[in-house]
């Protein structure tokens, strides 16, 4: 299979995929591409992101329901500043607070309006506990 692109889609209520659309463009610098109202395509350089009304009949009929247990990862080079501005100065509901994790990373979560978990990651030196469980692959 040669894959040209590959993104998630998140399936929102009808009344949310305006403000979802929102704030990843607000909050994550997303560019919309696409837009008819039920379905909204957004990208940030290489990056993509989709929004459907769960409810479209696009949507196959035994799927049609909001987004539940999705985590996304956003890897930042200072996750400290993007706390600072996402939560502290913007106000973005926190769903976990920052902190620095024995597997190699210090992040912070908060949730889109869509109810989708956004994890705000930067990588750190894992303990030697964690080191061990990362696989060493070259590009």
């Amino acid at each position: 299979m040669k894959l040209s692109s590959f993104y998630p889609v998140i399936c929102a209520d009808a009344a949310t995929v305006a403000a979802t659309r929102d704030f990843y463009v607000e909050h994550f610098g997303f560019e919309v591409t696409f837009d008819s109202g039920w379905y909204v395509s957004l990208r940030r350089g290489s990056y993509e992101l989709g929004i459907v009304d769960h409810t479209h009949p696009s949507v196959p009929e035994g799927s049609r329901r909001p987004v539940a247990g999705l985590i996304l990862n956003f890897e930042v080079d200072d996750v400290d500043a993007e706390h600072r501005h996402l939560v502290e100065e913007a106000g973005l509901p926190l769903a976990q607070p920052l902190r620095s994790e024995e597997f190699g990373q210090r992040h912070f979560i908060v949730t889109d309006p869509a109810g989708v978990l956004v994890d705000v990651i930067t990588e750190i030196e894992p303990s030697a506990e964690y080191a061990v469980d990362f696989a060493d692959v070259t590009s």
